[in-house]
Formats: structure tokens, sequence, C-alpha cells
């Protein structure tokens, strides 16, 4: 009997990855980082225009992280609780990071922040406002997360992925 040879994607290694690096956070910090235990750091609808798309390599191109419609001005909170790692201008446009427990790092861009670096917030506390400029010609806040400095999709803390299936080959 000849078994079917298995289907690789970069979609595939990159979502079993993201698995497996958020298996070691959910073990290191269960409260923080634990899958789902993020909240939204925008009010509903969360109408994600662009989801994560990991690269092949460190380098190569891809979406590291999500995009969210949002309009200027839309208040956006921290996810989780944390210290502001960063908060100025990087190129063109205005970007917040926070620290979080677990060795995660949350980026939002573009965003006005009304924190500053060094700053302790807490899980739902307003951190700025949606600006303009990045890639969304100011239609959507870019939210991204790295675990271990590595880019993995935000919506595994946001509880929004759903679990995989293995289907049997034909």
């Amino acid at each position: 009997m000849k078994l079917p040879r298995p289907i690789r994607t970069s979609a595939l290694c990159a979502r079993m990855l993201a698995i497996v690096l958020l298996g070691t956070m959910v073990s290191a910090t269960p409260a923080a980082g634990a899958e789902g235990s993020w909240e939204w750091p925008v009010s509903p609808p969360h109408t994600v225009t662009r989801s994560f798309e990991a690269p092949p390599t460190p380098y190569s191109a891809g979406h590291r992280g999500i995009d969210i419609a949002l309009h200027p001005g839309a208040p956006v909170t921290a996810p989780e609780a944390g210290v502001v790692h960063f908060a100025g201008v990087v190129v063109d446009r205005p970007v917040l990071s926070i620290a979080h427990e677990g060795d995660l790092l949350s980026s939002f861009e573009p965003l006005d922040a009304v924190v500053a670096e060094g700053e302790s917030v807490l899980k739902g506390q307003v951190v700025g406002t949606v600006s303009t400029g990045g890639h969304c010609s100011a239609t959507c806040l870019h939210l991204g997360v790295r675990l271990h400095g590595q880019y993995v999709s935000p919506l595994l803390l946001l509880g929004e992925v759903p679990p995989a299936v293995l289907l049997p080959l034909e």
C-alpha cells in the first residue's frame, strides 16, 4: 500500500510554529499569556481587513500582524497589562509598543499615544487613538505581536483562531 505524500505549505508551517510557540508561552505564563486571554484593543465590530501572514523566513515579505478597520480618532486600549516599551514615530507613522508578561510585545500603528515610555498600563486602559499614516490609508489600526522576538498572529491571544483540524488525504 502506497501512502499519500503530505502536503506542506508555508501557511501550514507558520501556523504549526505559532501553535508550538503559543504552547511554550502558555506553559510559562498561564494567566497573562493564555490563549484567548487578551481583550480586543478596540470596540466591536472587530473587522479584520488583512490577516496575519507569516513570512517563510525572518527577512521575507509577509504581514506581521492584523489590520482592524477603524477611523482616525477611535480609542485604543491595552489588550493586556504591561509597560510601555516605545511611544514615538517610526519612519512616517506614530507607533506604540507595550511589553507584557511572558516575553510578549504588542505594537500598534498608526496610533497617537496618550501614555509614555516606561509607564505601566492596565488591561483595558486607553493608550491612544488611531492616527493617520501607515499602509492602511487611514482606515485601520495595525496590531502586531511578538513572542520571544518572533511575530505571531494576534488572533491567537484574542481567542479568534479556530483549532487546527487534520483532514485525511485523498
